[in-house]
């Protein structure tokens, strides 16, 4: 193969592989849920959007490695536009963020102040809002 078929081609194959990754992924943690008073808890940032721009620079130091520069994934972490994820509430996400999975191989926020990790929120919604690309 030649040229933009053989692109065509990798980027097929690799996008079935990230898509087999994120289902073993799935797969292991199927169980990793917020309990009901952490999905609950809103997010007291949810009125200042602008806060998402410090969210978008924790992101690419902190979470790209595992998600991809656009928060699509990769063979390391999910797809975190995917609707799975955004129809998750703000306290559940955030939830995730602080404790962590280690079964699925998703580390633990909590170092970091509760305001970065409700900025990790409103940036993963700013990426699903915007289909993953930068602002």
């Amino acid at each position: 193969m030649i040229g933009p078929a053989r692109h065509t081609l990798v980027a097929l194959l690799m996008a079935a592989g990230v898509a087999a990754v994120t289902a073993q992924i799935r797969e292991r943690d199927r169980e990793w849920a917020a309990p009901p008073e952490a999905a609950a808890k809103p997010n007291p940032l949810a009125g200042r959007p602008e806060t998402a721009a410090g969210g978008a620079k924790l992101f690419r130091v902190r979470c790209a490695s595992c998600h991809g520069e656009d928060g699509r994934g990769t063979a390391k972490g999910p797809d975190l536009t995917a609707p799975g994820v955004q129809g998750q509430t703000d306290g559940a996400l955030f939830w995730k963020l602080t404790g962590g999975n280690a079964r699925a191989g998703m580390p633990t926020f909590s170092f970091l102040p509760e305001a970065q990790r409700w900025q990790l929120v409103l940036h993963l919604r700013d990426r699903a809002a915007t289909g993953g690309g930068t602002r």
